[in-house]
């Protein structure tokens, strides 16, 4: 017998494939698919969510916008129309009540003509959201009105408006001209905002 076939029998058993690391590495946990797929479903719905809210924001935003941009379009016509309704006041009152009263023929007409126009002018500026403030009686605002002067009067209460001198006007939710009044001083002390009223009236004067 070759000495060699005797070396290459006892290394034999050392040829075998050495299979014996894999098990370990086939043990190692997989992920599981259910799992995965339940993830990125959270993770889709929750984008899916997020967008929505975010359609829902912009849908709102541009509804307010649009909104804003009809009620507003006029703004600057309506204050240069402003003057022409000041201008149509004046000439009504320029004329006394007393001659208002008795006027006769071309004149009558001539009054009545005029404050027709004013009412139609009021009514149409009012049509595309602009009102007329009549504050005469109320109290001072300081978000619509503008004190002028004090006038001193124990009678009614403090901060209270009792001469309107030029009419305001609002827009909207928005002050397209602050009235411009007198305000009541000395009277007793009104609620709510009027101690507010006669600070802002005091520092008018």
């Amino acid at each position: 017998m070759n000495p060699n076939d005797t070396e290459n029998q006892n290394a034999a058993p050392q040829a075998e494939p050495a299979n014996d690391a894999t098990p370990e590495a086939a043990s190692a946990p997989e992920a599981d698919p259910i799992a995965v797929l339940e993830a990125e479903k959270a993770d889709l719905k929750d984008k899916l969510l997020r967008l929505m809210a975010d359609m829902e924001n912009l849908r709102r935003r541009t509804a307010r916008e649009i909104t804003d941009a009809r009620t507003y379009a006029v703004t600057n016509f309506a204050r240069d129309m402003l003057n022409v309704a000041d201008n149509v006041r004046r000439a009504i009152e320029s004329v006394p009540e007393e001659a208002s009263k008795t006027a006769e023929g071309a004149f009558k007409g001539l009054i009545e003509g005029i404050d027709l126009t004013e009412r139609d002018l009021l009514k149409n500026l009012e049509r595309h959201g602009v009102k007329k403030l009549d504050p005469q009686g109320q109290k001072f605002d300081p978000n619509l009105h503008q004190a002028m002067f004090e006038i001193p009067n124990a009678e009614v209460p403090n901060g209270t408006v009792l001469q309107v001198v030029q009419s305001g006007y609002v827009i909207g939710d928005r002050v397209l001209r602050p009235a411009l009044v007198g305000v009541s001083k000395g009277g007793p002390k009104a609620n709510g905002n009027g101690s507010e009223a006669a600070d802002n009236s005091s520092a008018a004067s």
